[in-house]
């Protein structure tokens, strides 16, 4: 399975935990089905434990970049791609920026309003400027 299955997958989930369905690891199992590699498996689990674990810190900068757009308003499929991408731009060295960007906005495509695509490159080429600029 390439990465940008996994990631959809992982999406998937993060979206699911957000509507407050079944546990991830039943989900997990499920997803089995799909026949996740080893490395698939292991980077679906770990984005979706650091995306719980980040949340605040996630979701704080989600909010400092919707200018306007408390987390209520946004859709939750939105908050899913978005707290996903950021999660990869901050915290997985394996993944670079662009990559995350471009791979969100292909998400928003498939699952979301054709809007939310601008809406979430927007937000998440504001935090990769950011990021860029606080660089030493």
């Amino acid at each position: 399975m390439a990465r940008a299955e996994a990631r959809d997958c992982t999406m998937r989930l993060l979206y699911g935990r957000e509507l407050g369905g079944e546990g991830v690891e039943t989900s997990i199992e499920e997803l089995m089905d799909l026949r996740l590699s080893q490395e698939d498996l292991a980077y679906v689990r770990g984005v979706l434990d650091g995306t719980e674990q980040k949340q605040e810190e996630l979701d704080a900068l989600i909010e400092q970049y919707a200018i306007g757009w408390s987390l209520g308003r946004i859709a939750k499929v939105d908050l899913s791609i978005l707290r996903l991408a950021l999660y990869e731009m901050l915290y997985r060295e394996d993944v670079p920026t662009s990559v995350a960007i471009n791979e969100a906005v292909e998400l928003s495509h498939v699952y979301s309003t054709p809007e939310a695509a601008s809406f979430i490159n927007g937000i998440l080429g504001s935090v990769a400027r950011s990021l860029e600029e606080a660089k030493p």
